[in-house]
């Protein structure tokens, strides 16, 4: 009997701006970056067997797969979620191994779910690989993630972020300038998504557009009309960090970095007084970061509480994390 042996690697990817907007249909511009997951193994036999180079245990489980919640260690739930997904007609046994910080909000979980798909044999197109490994992530954690993680890293064009249309599904490449230096810096604080109050952000959400409609494209005045000031908050946000979204686009192609750079400061802003999801420490990180000289602007990115700080520099600058670039999406290549 041959056996398969394959390679496949999945991308993180920083949200320049635009959180929390995903999962009410509105707009999105997430970059692929070179940080990324590879699934390296023996397509073979109706066993799934991964063992991770960072993270502790081994995934171990039989094809088909029932309960994806109930896999240990917990990085192997999603695993198991795609494998459910995918339905592959052989196991496969290999390795991960992964530079991503995890609970970071580069979405280290997206990556692991695109690059095990890939792995498992799934030949979709990048929006159907996405689609079911939001799925997937949905049925392993119980998290109502939205789908922004997954496609970024399925469908990434280097040199570009994506104008990602949550409604539609529509992506726009659009160019990052070279003389625009994207940095990732870690605040120290990890967070755990499935723990924070994700869930509760995005009911509010939906019964604010219970009131007024769709949350990205609802009129200011009938959202300032809301009673609940909670809920008139989470709508706030989400109506006008859609509109900065396409804003951002604009300046990126215009290379316009101070206006981009106003507009993340705005962004991080609405994410700690009205969707409330920033920390002490994330705050006192883009304060820091924005004092540097020639630094744009800073925000928070991810779902918030603890992770990561995106900030776009001029090129000489130097800060204490990573420099990311605008990578290509996922790809399998055989090996041997």
């Amino acid at each position: 009997m041959t056996v398969e042996r394959v390679r496949a690697t999945a991308p993180g990817r920083v949200n320049l701006i635009g959180d929390h907007t995903d999962h009410m249909g509105g707009p999105v511009l997430p970059m692929a970056i070179q940080l990324g997951t590879t699934v390296e193994g023996e397509r073979r036999g109706d066993v799934v067997e991964l063992r991770s180079e960072q993270a502790e245990g081994t995934v171990r489980f039989a094809l088909p797969v029932t309960d994806p919640a109930s896999v240990e260690p917990r990085w192997g739930r999603y695993v198991a979620g795609v494998a459910q997904q995918v339905q592959p007609v052989t196991g496969l046994v290999g390795t991960v191994r992964s530079d991503l910080p995890v609970g970071g909000g580069l979405s280290s979980s997206a990556a692991l779910e695109v690059a095990v798909a890939l792995a498992l044999g799934d030949t979709g197109t990048p929006l159907e690989v996405a689609q079911r490994c939001q799925r997937a992530e949905q049925a392993a954690t119980g998290v109502p993630c939205g789908i922004m993680d997954q496609l970024s890293s399925a469908a990434g064009v280097e040199g570009h972020a994506l104008l990602i249309d949550c409604s539609t599904l529509e992506l726009r490449p659009v160019p990052v300038p070279g003389d625009a230096a994207v940095w990732v810096v870690h605040s120290g604080q990890e967070r755990e998504l499935a723990g924070s109050a994700y869930a509760q952000r995005r009911a509010e959400c939906e019964r604010a557009a219970e009131l007024v409609g769709p949350l990205p494209t609802a009129d200011p005045g009938d959202i300032e009309s809301i009673g609940d000031p909670v809920l008139r908050a989470r709508a706030r946000h989400v109506r006008a960090e859609s509109g900065r979204v396409h804003e951002f686009a604009a300046a990126l192609a215009e290379g316009d970095l101070v206006r981009a750079g106003r507009l993340m400061d705005d962004s991080h802003r609405s994410l700690r007084d009205d969707f409330e999801v920033s920390t002490p420490v994330l705050d006192e990180l883009v304060d820091r970061l924005r004092g540097v000289p020639g630094v744009f602007g800073a925000r928070l990115t991810g779902a918030g509480f603890g992770g990561c700080v995106v900030a776009l520099a001029e090129p000489g600058v130097e800060l204490p994390g990573w420099r990311v670039v605008a990578s290509a999406g996922a790809r399998v290549e055989p090996v041997g």
